[in-house]
């Protein structure tokens, strides 16, 4: 985390004051300050696992809000200790749950929204709000103020200003403060809301903090698969902008597929696939079904069925038969597997097999892997009868707040259309 210059440093003022003195501040007080006409970025940001964390004393604080490694290494540590199978990824919300039992006291310093990331404050928010809920519920409402500027060695000479507000508390503090934030909101400027958490927690607030028009965005492989699919399609269905870092991250996986076919040679048999196989990590399917939604959706393909499997020894499958154009049928597996070191997120894909029959031509296999060997199951079966193409997708390590920037930067005031064709598709995939 790179913090950005404050002109001050941050003021804890009482609930009341925060709106009146922000007024002050910037016609008063930074008199000759240009504050950004840009936008207002709203954060949920709990941080359970950070928090629990520092509690059982497994990791120093102070509490950040950011993935950093000594976290996620610790939070893969602590996996073995609980009833949880070792392929539970650390962002997983049964870990915090879990972690949650244990006993500990240990506290530290909470600088939860202090600071603005260089990447977001690159695109100079006018203004700054996180809510950090505690995990002592009846911990007291505190409002923390502070103005800043980006850094000058990060080329920002001259740029506009913004301003910092921290509402921290209990949740039962936190839902009474919620009149406070209306009036923080700049109505003129686009408000992204940025639900950085589990989609399993109360609705209330989310429904609080980000109606239409304001921008959402969330992380589908956080919460039960079911609330994930169906809540990202309501938003999207009602009109709203939705945006979901777990779509984000299939980026690689679907740039790596349509290099594949590029070559002219391939491209007819993208018109004949019968068959499309795909391995997640552990038991979150989202990230999947996705990716599944997203070429049944390009190429045209009509869901007919989808059902629970169970196969290779592998539980918690998911199978469905979908039609193509010309009405072939088009069979689709997806299997959780188990993985030793998991990724940051539940779901990771592991592997994709497309099996393609064009006419007059050899049959072709395509399979992705996330890495070199990690797609020996895909790998069996046949495949001697057939063209095989077979590529490792590169996937980067970025932090959330890089892809919360990414997303800032292009400014979008819709749902992106790839994502609102295959949202629907996908929460029709999963069985139940």
């Amino acid at each position: 985390m790179a913090p950005q210059l404050t002109l001050q440093a941050p003021l804890d003022l009482p609930p009341e004051e925060v709106t009146p003195y922000l007024q002050r501040l910037w016609t008063h007080d930074l008199e000759g300050s240009t504050g950004a006409a840009t936008f207002t970025l709203l954060v949920w940001e709990p941080s359970w696992l950070e928090q629990q964390m520092v509690r059982i004393g497994r990791i120093d604080g102070p509490i950040t809000g950011l993935l950093r490694k000594e976290l996620l290494e610790a939070a893969r540590n602590a996996v073995a200790e609980t009833d949880l199978p070792l392929s539970t990824a650390p962002m997983d919300p049964r870990l915090t749950w879990a972690l949650g039992q244990k006993p500990g006291s240990h506290r530290s310093q909470d600088l939860r929204g202090q600071f603005v990331e260089s990447a977001i404050s690159a695109h100079m928010p006018r203004r700054l709000i996180t809510l950090a809920p505690t995990l002592d519920p009846a911990h007291p409402l505190e409002t923390l103020v502070a103005a800043y500027c980006p850094l000058p060695e990060e080329g920002a000479a001259g740029a506009a200003c913004g301003d910092v507000v921290v509402l921290r508390g209990g949740m039962g503090a936190l839902q009474q403060s919620l009149g406070l934030i209306q009036p923080l909101v700049d109505d003129s400027l686009p408000c992204w809301v940025w639900w950085n958490s589990s989609l399993d927690e109360p609705s209330e607030m989310l429904e609080a903090l980000a109606p239409i028009p304001r921008r959402l965005v969330l992380d589908s492989s956080l919460g039960e698969p079911r609330r994930c699919l169906d809540l990202m399609l309501a938003r999207i269905t009602a009109g709203q902008a939705v945006n979901d870092l777990n779509w984000l991250r299939l980026r690689t996986w679907r740039e790596s597929l349509a290099m594949v076919f590029d070559p002219p040679s391939r491209r007819d048999a993208l018109g004949h696939v019968v068959q499309l196989d795909i391995d997640v990590e552990g038991e979150h399917p989202v990230k999947g079904l996705l990716l599944a939604a997203w070429i049944a959706d390009r190429l045209g393909w009509h869901l007919i069925s989808s059902y629970p499997v169970d196969a290779d020894g592998l539980r918690g499958g998911i199978g469905a038969e979908f039609e193509r154009t010309d009405g072939i049928t088009v069979r689709f597996r997806l299997m959780p597997v188990p993985v030793g070191v998991p990724k940051t997120h539940p779901g990771a894909i592991v592997g994709l097999r497309l099996i393609c029959e064009p006419e007059h031509r050899p049959p072709l296999c395509v399979i992705l892997c996330s890495e070199s060997g990690g797609c020996m199951r895909l790998e069996s079966g046949g495949m001697a009868a057939m063209e095989l193409a077979e590529e490792v997708v590169p996937l980067p390590e970025e932090s959330e707040e890089m892809e919360m920037a990414r997303l800032l930067s292009g400014g979008h005031d819709t749902t992106a259309p790839l994502l609102a064709a295959a949202a629907p598709v996908a929460a029709s995939l999963l069985p139940g």
